[in-house]
């Protein structure tokens, strides 16, 4: 896989992308996105709090709504929930309820229909460009998780480079992950010689049957195609594209007010992945117990949990700052992305869109979140 640290403009190639299909993101099923380029947006604030649990009870119950139905990319929160580890913070979370898409948790953040929802960078843009102002106030997913990914028995070998596409056919389905595909190839210079084609919800299964040579998706759509007995090789978006997958949303305004549960909110999260991480088995447990319908795919659950954690969670900014903090430029390569497309409905002020004011990094579990891994 070849990674590049120095920073590019990433032009968008994927001009044909209209507003509907970019109403996708990268989020917990298949096919979705997130990303762009920086403008000179300033990191938006430090720690604001002591960064200690008090226990304090703060009032009125709170609830999470996901981006998309309970998998084992939710474990962070399941985990927090099922030890207690919001109780302890003095919050209450009554709910942890399904969710319908990055767009529709965005949307609902925005209106101040839930305290805090699980989206994607790309879509807490797009509401805010339509009026709303729902705010990014910690990145669960440092890097995207869109990946190019095959099978050897359909590629005829092991996937390694971006090169390797050259010649090739790569279906993916609509939203940000086709954009992100894109960038990735007109990264790697080869955008002109790949046949790009749009395969709908059913991109894996066309890549299984050989319609196609490789795919755009997210990693867990990888890990359901190895659940079939392929041996698949990936390689992800994140590593080229500055990118952010999941972000955790709360209404701007309400953040501001309620500044005690934000935090409170994100320290028992921050807890809880860490938890997850050092104990994967006890984690799915914590998920399935909560959705029984998970327990016939427990291995493919876990199986997403740790790969989120071990490739997806951390990196640079987590170990000079903490976990769930943002930087400008991934919110830039994703502002950029959707104006390029015209997927925006009006502008953006970036700053406003994310913070890092309710990250307590004096707190174990976000400042010093890779030790306690």
């Amino acid at each position: 896989m070849r990674r590049t640290s120095t920073r590019r403009r990433f032009l968008v190639g994927a001009g044909a992308t209209g507003v509907a299909g970019l109403a996708g993101c990268l989020g917990g099923g298949s096919n979705a996105g997130s990303d762009p380029e920086p403008e000179s947006s300033a990191d938006s604030g430090a720690t604001g709090s002591t960064g200690t649990m008090t226990g304090t009870p703060i009032s009125g119950d709170h609830s999470l709504l996901l981006n998309w139905k309970p998998s084992g990319l939710h474990a962070p929160y399941f985990a927090a929930k099922a030890n207690g580890f919001y109780d302890e913070e003095g919050l209450s979370l009554s709910a942890i309820e399904s969710g319908e898409g990055s767009t529709f948790s965005a949307k609902q953040a925005g209106l101040g229909n839930v305290e805090f929802a699980i989206s994607s960078s790309d879509q807490v843009v797009n509401i805010n460009s339509r009026g709303l102002s729902p705010q990014s106030v910690g990145v669960v997913m440092q890097k995207s998780p869109a990946v190019v990914f095959s099978t050897r028995e359909t590629f005829g070998g092991e996937l390694t480079s971006v090169d390797q596409l050259a010649g090739k056919t790569v279906g993916t389905g609509p939203g940000m992950v086709r954009v992100l595909t894109t960038l990735l190839l007109e990264d790697a210079g080869i955008r002109d010689d790949v046949e790009m084609v749009d395969t709908g919800y059913d991109t894996v299964q066309q890549l299984l049957s050989g319609k196609i040579d490789a795919a755009g998706g997210v990693f867990g759509d990888a890990i359901s195609a190895e659940a079939q007995d392929y041996t698949v090789d990936s390689i992800a978006v994140g590593d080229t594209v500055p990118s952010y997958g999941h972000v955790v949303a709360a209404e701007r305004e309400w953040a501001a007010e309620n500044a005690g549960a934000v935090r409170a909110f994100l320290r028992a999260t921050a807890r809880g992945a860490a938890w997850a991480q050092s104990n994967p088995g006890e984690a799915t447990d914590a998920l399935i117990d909560a959705n029984g319908v998970l327990e016939e795919s427990r291995d493919q659950q876990r199986r997403k949990w740790e790969t989120m954690a071990a490739e997806f969670m951390t990196g640079d900014a987590v170990a000079e700052h903490g976990w769930g903090w943002s930087e400008s430029e991934p919110w830039g390569v994703v502002h950029d992305a959707l104006a390029d497309t015209d997927a925006l409905d009006g502008e953006v002020d970036l700053k406003s869109v994310w913070t890092n004011e309710y990250l307590d990094t004096e707190y174990e579990y976000i400042g010093s979140y890779i030790d306690a891994v």
